[in-house]
């Protein structure tokens, strides 16, 4: 089982959610993003939120449409997309992928991003990511990986999660790295391309988000 959720950033970055969807996918709304996904003919399994965003006219709708609605005051002290991940993990899954999560303001964006560590601080391997049309985020604990070329995101950037991260080593990169100790607030691994196929990226201690982008 796949987890998809979906909030409700700002649609112009949302992609078409019907690429993400292998008939494994269980789709979750979150606040506007309920909407988002009956708007595109995908009736969500659970509905997570307060609802400030939609109209009362919209709320009736999400009321009618999603049968499992957990429904929240205002007044938390955690997020709707917190929430809506604590469940999501709490279910296992074979990976999480979040929609809706960028874009607006820049507290909910940040607050996302960090939302990302969540299975890794709990010791859970669920590859969780963010999804836009302009962007791929995740973070990844130490060791080493491959990356394929995708010609729709063709830039790679890597920043620490943590405050340090150390013995970065980049192969098969237009910029390669070997043994760095990257602080956070540096810039030298932003915008990188591969050269090859495909690549691979190592490091041995801290927390790494990786965004694959493009233009």
């Amino acid at each position: 089982m796949k987890i998809n959720m979906v909030a409700g950033g700002p649609f112009s970055l949302i992609p078409d959610f019907h690429q993400f969807d292998d008939g494994q996918v269980v789709w979750i709304g979150i606040d506007r993003g309920v909407f988002y996904l009956l708007n595109a003919g995908i009736k969500p399994s659970m509905a997570f939120g307060d609802f400030d965003s939609v109209t009362d006219e919209e709320l009736a709708e999400i009321e009618k449409e999603v049968a499992d609605l957990k429904k929240f005051k205002p007044e938390k002290d955690e997020t709707d997309m917190e929430l809506a991940l604590n469940w999501a993990i709490e279910q296992h899954p074979e990976s999480i992928s979040i929609f809706g999560a960028t874009g607006g303001r820049l507290d909910h964006l940040m607050a996302n991003i960090q939302l990302l560590l969540k299975p890794l601080q709990q010791g859970i391997n669920i590859p969780t990511v963010i999804i836009d049309t302009k962007n791929i985020l995740y973070v990844m604990k130490p060791g080493t990986y491959t990356v394929n070329k995708l010609d729709d995101f063709k830039y790679i950037s890597f920043l620490p999660a943590t405050p340090s991260v150390s013995g970065m080593t980049l192969k098969n990169f237009k910029y390669p790295l070997k043994d760095c100790h990257i602080s956070m607030g540096s810039t030298l691994c932003i915008s990188n391309e591969l050269i090859r196929g495909h690549g691979t990226f190592s490091f041995s201690e801290g927390i790494l988000l990786v965004v694959r982008s493009k233009d």
